[in-house]
């Protein structure tokens, strides 16, 4: 491998400048290539190789399905709206019941104005009882923090 000379190409005229290379050595780059080639033809099987085993058998439920949920709205009012439909006072405790019937059971999520009244809250409350259904939450909006 030949990189120069310290001759002076120039015939002593100033400083010599070597003429450019111009081939590229490809010699460590091949040599790079094949050891990883050889690499993967070692490892390539042992990452397809299983190990044959029997594993035990188990009789396992399956997960249970998360239940629906169901949001009951109450404005200042006192009007409610069934999943954001509008729903009369005689339908709703046919509802509660037929919720109250599925499985797995619904959550009732009450959400209620500010301004609406509690008795109004505690009928409702009790009607969902009565009907049969034990899940119940309140909906809030978190307070904002104060400076």
């Amino acid at each position: 491998m030949s990189f120069g000379s310290f001759h002076d190409s120039n015939s002593g005229q100033g400083p010599a400048t070597p003429p450019p290379m111009a081939e590229i050595n490809t010699t460590p780059l091949v040599d790079v290539m094949l050891v990883l080639l050889v690499i993967f033809i070692v490892t390539a099987p042992l990452l397809t190789h299983g190990i044959k085993i029997d594993l035990p058998k188990a009789a396992a439920t399956a997960a249970p399905e998360e239940p629906r949920t169901v949001v009951l709205s109450i404005d200042a009012e006192g009007k409610a709206y069934w999943d954001d439909q509008p729903v009369p006072d005689a339908e709703l405790p046919r509802r509660m019941a037929e919720a109250a019937r599925t499985e797995p059971q619904p959550e009732l999520h009450l959400r209620a104005d500010q301004g609406t009244r509690y008795q109004r809250l505690a009928e409702i409350m009790a009607m969902a009882r009565n009907a049969g259904l034990s899940r119940l939450g309140f909906v809030t909006e978190p307070r904002a923090a104060e400076p």
